[in-house]
C-alpha cells in the first residue's frame, strides 16, 4: 500500500498545533496525577496528531476515501463538478409570473388594510394616495 499525503498543508499545520497543545496539557496533568491513564492516552493522541501533520497522512481520511470509492464515488471526497448546482426553491414558491396587480395574497391583504383603515379616520380617497394602487 502506497501512502501518499491526503491532507493539505493548512490541515497539517492545524493538526501539529493541536497535537502540541494536547501533549503539553496532558503532560502537565500527568505530572500532578501520574496514576491517571486518561492523561497518558491523551498524550498518545496528541503525538498521533503531530505525526499525522508531519507526514500529511491521516488514516481515518484514507479509510473514508476508500469507503467512498467502494460506494461508487469517483476519487474520494465529492468534487465540485459532481454537485448539482440547482438553487434552493421553497415548497410554497411558485414559478408563475405575477400580474401587474401583484399576487392574489398581496391583493387580498391590500384590500383588508384598505377596508379596515377606510372605516376609521381616513377615507378611501386619502388612502389611495398613501398606499400604492398596485401592491407587489
Amino acid at each position: 500500500m502506497k501512502i501518499k499525503p491526503n491532507i493539505g498543508i493548512i490541515n497539517a499545520l492545524i493538526r501539529i498545533t493541536i497535537g502540541f497543545t494536547v501533549i503539553s496539557w496532558s503532560t502537565a496533568k500527568l505530572v500532578k496525577k501520574p496514576w491517571r491513564d486518561s492523561y497518558l492516552l491523551m498524550a498518545m493522541l496528541g503525538a498521533m496528531k503531530i505525526a499525522e501533520g508531519i507526514v500529511r497522512f491521516c488514516p481515518v481520511t484514507a479509510l473514508f476515501e476508500r469507503g467512498q470509492d467502494m460506494m461508487g464515488g469517483n476519487d474520494g471526497f465529492m468534487k465540485h463538478d459532481d454537485h448539482n448546482h440547482e438553487p434552493f426553491v421553497p415548497a410554497n414558491h411558485s414559478d408563475k409570473k405575477e400580474d401587474k396587480g401583484g399576487s392574489v395574497e398581496n391583493q387580498a391583504l391590500f384590500e383588508q388594510i384598505k377596508n379596515s383603515v377606510a372605516g376609521g379616520d381616513l377615507d378611501g380617497a386619502k388612502l389611495d394616495k398613501i398606499l400604492p394602487t398596485n401592491p407587489s
